[in-house]
């Protein structure tokens, strides 16, 4: 995972490793796991994930 000193600021520092995202065709978010390629999670507010790399 990113690091993330100091404890309790609510700030990341570099991205999440191993998880990308990708938009579906009805402009919710979904987020993937980039080992196996297994969809874990959807958005509903479309708006993209924080910290989460872009899928081409």
């Amino acid at each position: 995972m990113a690091t993330n000193p100091p404890v309790g600021d609510n700030q990341r520092k570099g991205a999440v490793r191993q998880r990308s995202q990708t938009q579906t065709l009805s402009g919710h978010w979904v987020k993937r796991n980039a080992e196996t390629g297994q969809f874990m999670n959807v958005k509903a507010d479309k708006t993209p994930f924080k910290g989460v790399r872009k899928e081409k």
